[in-house]
């Protein structure tokens, strides 16, 4: 894929400056800057639009903070990826989920529209590779949250004419009425009979099933029912941390076994128990706890609710003491775990920049990417493997789905 600007040229050219130490950190071999650069580069999940629809501003712009903007993803070198629309638990118990899905919807249209030169959005493989071939970047629409508690397939049938290519099974960490989160209290079981026809009409309108924040069950089942294969946008082995957000292994090899991927979270709060239980201690709470939402937004309008949600954006790492972070390549040890599990091919990047991930040492933000794409070559692995983690993987996961269109 043809990338418009040198990865060593955009090196030298980052904001912010950074220190003596943390450049000799962020240094990326010759080789690992070529073979990222002539890599397909297709992050499975990145919060791009919350931000700019709380705060305004525009996504071609640097910005100071944050994790992801145009700029830096090109100095990411990314070629594709998943646009989160992350709709808040603080718009369920007002029934506002629809409404705010739309909002962020016609957000991410009119930004994307208005750096046309830059960025498009793409309904199909066919899509990607036209965009790249011009020099800009894909972008996928993919929804985190509920799109509509009760899982209408009306709501889900519009949102698929309006763009949507991607939705998660449930509400983000809140119950909805079709499916069991991973991080609330579980009502279905799994899915219900909704849930499964929900799963029968994104089989058939060709759309990807995002099981990313489900339970257990509810991905068991989700594998059971579906007709194609499934992805975990952002995820970790449960194996390395012990927790409900991250998958089992057993699971992981029956999403292999579907022809699924799961994307790997940038975050230490999901691979590096150490640092996930100094954050719990320091937060009082589980990063995926919701049980005071409900007080909060008792009785507020949605208007109200924006002003309450709107300083969660850009959603920022945690300032994590150095040693307790662990290194890129003890990320990609991680990566390399499943991958000795169910192969290369059910692999894949899904960072969820700006999505409050604190990233393993030396990786400041989306422009950093090519630190993991070294740190796979220091282990040895070919450029094929790399190539299929980068952006292979989930492209032919999300080429099998939409082929019937």
């Amino acid at each position: 894929m043809r990338k418009l600007l040198s990865l060593t040229i955009i090196s030298i050219l980052a904001l912010p400056a950074v220190t003596a130490q943390q450049k000799a950190v962020r240094q990326v071999s010759a080789r690992a800057q070529q073979v990222h650069r002539e890599a397909f580069v297709f992050d499975a999940h990145v919060h791009f639009i919350d931000r700019t629809f709380y705060h305004g501003g525009r996504i071609g712009e640097r910005r100071p903070d944050g994790q992801v903007d145009l700029p830096r993803m090109r100095e990411g070198g990314v070629d594709a990826f998943m646009l989160s629309l992350f709709v808040t638990e603080e718009y369920y118990p007002g029934r506002f989920e629809t409404r705010q899905t739309l909002r962020l919807l016609e957000t991410a249209r009119e930004q994307i529209a208005r750096h046309r030169e830059e960025i498009e959005l793409a309904y199909s493989p066919a899509d990607i590779a036209r965009i790249n071939r011009q020099g800009r970047i894909a972008a996928v629409l993919d929804l985190e949250g509920g799109f509509d508690l009760e899982g209408d397939l009306s709501v889900l049938r519009s949102l698929y004419r309006l763009g949507l290519r991607s939705a998660q099974l449930p509400a983000h960490n809140w119950a909805n009425e079709f499916a069991d989160s991973c991080c609330s209290t579980k009502r279905w079981g799994g899915l219900n009979e909704q849930g499964r026809a929900v799963i029968r009409e994104m089989n058939r309108l060709g759309m990807l099933i995002n099981i990313s924040h489900a339970s257990d069950e509810t991905i068991a089942q989700a594998l059971e029912v579906s007709t194609d294969p499934l992805v975990a946008t952002h995820h970790g082995l449960r194996a390395l941390n012990d927790i409900p957000r991250l998958m089992t292994d057993d699971l992981l090899r029956k999403l292999a076994a579907k022809g699924g991927v799961i994307g790997f979270h940038i975050g230490n709060e999901f691979h590096n128990r150490r640092q996930f239980e100094w954050l719990t201690a320091r937060r009082g709470q589980t990063f995926w706890d919701t049980t005071s939402v409900e007080r909060k937004v008792a009785g507020k309008s949605i208007l109200e609710i924006d002003q309450l949600v709107k300083p969660k954006f850009p959603m920022l790492p945690s300032d994590t003491p150095d040693e307790l972070l662990m290194s890129v390549d003890q990320w990609v040890d991680v990566v390399d775990r499943a991958i000795q599990i169910v192969g290369e091919d059910h692999v894949a990047l899904g960072n969820d920049f700006d999505g409050g991930p604190t990233p393993p040492r030396g990786i400041r933000d989306i422009s950093d990417l090519a630190m993991i794409t070294d740190a796979m070559l220091r282990r040895g692995y070919s450029e094929a493997r790399i190539r299929k983690f980068l952006g292979g993987n989930i492209l032919r996961v999300f080429r099998q789905v939409t082929a019937k269109r």
